[in-house]
């Protein structure tokens, strides 16, 4: 009998774990596929930021993620003889949601505690070393289940599963891309660079935020990701390969700059590739109900560190919809949100990164030039400091799911702080993976009885709070905000937020 589970997730990297546990702490039942049996032991992404760092405490790993992550303080210029251009250094105090606003770690320790929550959680099942072969969906006739074809790598036998939804987190390559016949858009940026990656116990003695080497030529990005672990990523000249590259003595020149005269014997060499840094997005990330995520549906250059974070913005996004329509609580109509929300989101995002890359290493000589000239002055420019280490994203684009009210009201589609509460919890703690509604004033009982038949959690708090203080930024005093903490809507009354989102007990159901 071919096994029939709710959602399908092919991949187990951190975006299809993190949305398979998401999905089991509401109760629905997930298959987690992938190709390798164990966690892929190789380093990639080392930086997420503290709206990342909220999506993994609410899956109840903050302190886990805190033991094998550091924050990182900030971002350092160098020009291409590493004196410094400018610094821009972050406070020891946490950022709007309690977390550092910028955390360093490796990869492959990210996701053994992604996939030890995820063994915890009844609803979840992770099955590895398979490969998926094909993808059928058969929407027109019986149930719409989405068949999933794969073959036992170590056995070479052929298996099937139905799912009622398939999320493909299967990477740059993916075969749930394929099958649904999306196609990558280039946005216009390719680069070259060897990433490179040391453990030592040795202490190299460097400012402990992001070295940034900006440079036409050689340019450079250096960070501490752990308590003995260190990356390096240059961009490669004409015809250099990562094989130029392959000990420690041959990457000693490139190294020089931070580890000084420490001995070749006290440094390990972790890793040493060169990747292609690419600017893509999907066309398109729904068919039906398959649905692509992460890297299967946007690539992002490293430049401001939101590669892997846009795949956990997308499992976010996505999940608590899917839960919702699974229960009969929510349409399936409001699923199409998903791309409409997130494209754009992911897009600009893209877009930004591949403008800070080619501000930090285009231009030639004059590029260089006009950089040692203006890099020193920015720091003088109000609002620069608070600009470039800001975590904050854009708001998502307007959906059945993000109403904007009127013009004085920016809250709609943005991320709500995760903002103490009654002084012994924050929002998240509070609220729990539920609808909340945040007025500025006492509700009326029938805005309180509205809000109860709605499964809306009411908090109420004062104007002088810090959710007070956010509401009246937005020129608004109450917030309709969605289980993944995105405002629904605003209004100037608890009932009029309410009736903008749509959540009377009739109008949703």
């Amino acid at each position: 009998m071919t096994e029939r589970v709710s959602v399908v997730v092919i991949g187990g990297g951190p975006t299809g774990v993190t949305a398979a546990s998401l999905l089991a702490r509401e109760g629905v039942d997930c298959l987690v596929l992938d190709r390798w049996a164990d966690v892929y032991p190789q380093p990639r992404a080392v930086h997420l930021d503290d709206e990342i760092y909220r999506i993994l405490s609410r899956l109840g790993l903050r302190r886990e993620f805190a033991a094998i992550s550091r924050p990182s303080r900030g971002l350092r210029l160098l020009d291409p003889d590493h004196d410094v251009l400018a610094e821009f250094t972050r406070s020891g105090h946490d950022g709007v949601h309690g977390f550092p606003q910028a955390s360093m770690f490796d990869q492959p320790d990210l996701e053994r505690v992604l996939r030890a929550g995820l063994a915890r959680l009844p609803s979840a099942r992770f099955r590895g070393d398979v490969e998926v072969t094909g993808i059928v969906r058969n929407e027109l006739g019986g149930d719409g289940a989405v068949t999933v074809e794969l073959r036992d790598r170590e056995t070479g036998e052929p298996d099937a599963v139905f799912a009622d939804y398939v999320l493909g987190c299967d990477g740059a390559n993916s075969v749930v891309r394929d099958s649904i016949g999306a196609t990558l858009t280039d946005l216009g940026f390719a680069q070259r660079w060897l990433v490179v990656d040391i453990a030592t116990g040795t202490d190299l003695g460097q400012w402990e935020g992001v070295h940034q080497v900006c440079s036409s030529e050689r340019a450079a990005t250096f960070m501490r990701i752990g308590d003995d672990r260190y990356r390096w990523e240059f961009q490669l000249l004409e015809g250099e390969s990562a094989a130029d590259f392959g000990s420690v003595e041959a990457l000693r020149p490139l190294l020089r700059p931070w580890i000084g005269t420490i001995p070749t014997g006290d440094l390990t060499l972790v890793r040493t590739t060169d990747y292609t840094f690419h600017a893509r997005i999907a066309d398109t990330w729904r068919a039906g109900r398959v649905f692509l995520l992460g890297d299967a549906a946007h690539l992002t250059p490293p430049f401001i560190g939101q590669g892997m974070g846009a795949g956990l913005r997308d499992a976010d996004n996505l999940t608590w919809k899917l839960s919702g329509v699974l229960r009969g609580a929510l349409p399936e109509s409001d699923l199409d949100s998903y791309q409409r929300e997130r494209k754009p989101h992911a897009a600009a995002m893209i877009r930004q990164a591949v403008s800070v890359g080619r501000i930090m290493t285009g231009g030639g000589r004059a590029g260089t030039l006009l950089r040692r000239a203006i890099a020193p002055a920015l720091h003088r420019i109000p609002g620069v400091n608070s600009l470039v280490l800001d975590s904050a994203t854009p708001a998502l684009h307007r959906s059945t799911l993000v109403r904007p009210g009127g013009i004085r009201s920016g809250l709609a589609g943005r991320v709500c702080p995760n903002a103490p509460v009654g002084g012994t919890s924050r929002f998240d703690d509070h609220v729990g993976r539920r609808f909340a509604l945040v007025c500025d004033h006492l509700a009326q009982t029938s805005e309180r009885r509205a809000a109860r038949e709605a499964g809306v959690v009411l908090v109420e708090v004062s104007p002088a709070d810090p959710l007070g203080r956010w509401l009246a930024e937005g020129g608004v005093h109450s917030a309709l905000v969605r289980p993944d903490r995105t405002v629904l809507a605003t209004g100037a009354t608890a009932r009029r937020a309410l009736r903008s989102g749509l959540l009377t007990r009739g109008e949703r159901q």
